[in-house]
């Protein structure tokens, strides 16, 4: 497929960026599920970072339907009641995936449940020219190959920042733009259409 061969160094390249910017609030021990995890890459990748930085951590995905073959343990849900209890994970990351979700409010309840510490959040939001439209097109192109649908609901900053009050908790790091992709690309769909931020229970609502 075209666009599944086009998609395949752009992915690369953003599952380097977001390890980075994921692994320095990782510590030695932690216990993290990746949310959406597909294929596990970015877990894996995760993993791989938090050792080359003397870390140990124990990761797992979870997914809807598990396709096999995963590079991490991923375990099955229904997208929308985690099964574990409360506070189960340091951290726990969903990325991507929100703008995917029709109940999205319900498994961002989820996720912060079973979290203790941080919970990730990366996504994209509608900025500049033609923001939208551009942000469509690429979830479009990103998703269309592997049947995944598509909502085309994105949250500017402003209403993510809304969300975490009502979620009570509390922004360490916001980043409003991420070099995510290789040029020619980011210059069209990175930047300050990518939005990331790292979200702690310690200490929310003080």
């Amino acid at each position: 497929m075209p666009l599944a061969f086009l998609h395949k160094p752009i992915y690369a390249r953003r599952i380097e960026v977001l390890s980075k910017i994921i692994e320095p609030h990782l510590s030695s021990g932690d216990h993290i599920l990746d949310i959406g995890s597909g294929g596990g890459a970015l877990a894996a990748k995760l993993r791989s970072e938090a050792a080359a930085a003397g870390k140990e951590i124990a990761i797992q995905g979870i997914e809807k339907h598990p396709r096999g073959g995963e590079e991490v343990e991923t375990l099955s849900f229904d997208g929308y009641q985690i099964p574990c209890e409360d506070g189960h994970y340091d951290m726990t990351i969903l990325a991507d995936v929100v703008h995917h979700e029709e109940d999205y409010m319900q498994l961002l309840k989820e996720a912060v449940r079973v979290t203790k510490k941080y919970l990730v959040i990366k996504d994209h939001t509608p900025r500049g020219l033609l923001g939208y439209r551009r942000i469509c097109f690429m979830d479009w192109a990103a998703n269309n190959p592997y049947g995944v649908k598509c909502l085309y609901r994105y949250f500017t900053a402003e209403e993510w920042r809304e969300i975490y009050e009502s979620l009570g908790v509390s922004v360490k790091v916001e980043l409003e733009s991420i070099r995510l992709y290789p040029e020619p690309f980011n210059l069209v769909f990175g930047n300050s259409l990518q939005y990331l931020a790292v979200l702690s229970r310690e200490g929310a609502g003080e």
